[in-house]
């Protein structure tokens, strides 16, 4: 039996920024028509966790059963789309927030000279 060669999960970013990432693949990946329809049922199906009562309370189960259904339905999909789903989801360019009516920014005095 062959096993997959893979690289550790990087976290570069934190920890919210990484689940951001998780979640817009997930939607990439169920909006892809190259993924299983029975596939794309699994984060659905863990989602409706949150809705029916279980049996045990509390919300720890609910993150655990939603993140192995989650888990689950990466590592069931083709390395390949996944991955290229992954690359141009790091190909976005990020940013900073800066608020432009901040008056403490710096401003830079120039004068513009037409050639």
């Amino acid at each position: 039996m062959n096993q997959k060669n893979k690289e550790p999960i990087k976290f570069e970013g934190g920890l919210f920024r990484e689940i951001s990432n998780q979640f817009k693949l997930i939607v990439r990946l169920m909006s892809d028509p190259r993924i299983n329809f029975g596939l794309k049922l699994l984060p659905f199906i863990s989602t409706l966790y949150f809705i029916f009562p279980d049996i045990v309370p509390g919300p720890i189960d609910d993150a655990f059963v939603i993140g192995i259904g989650t888990y689950i339905f990466i590592e069931l999909c083709p390395p390949e789309i996944v991955q290229e789903h992954r690359d141009a989801l790091s190909q976005t360019i990020g940013g900073q927030w800066r608020d432009p009516n901040d008056e403490e920014g710096e401003v830079i005095d120039g004068k513009f000279k037409e050639e």
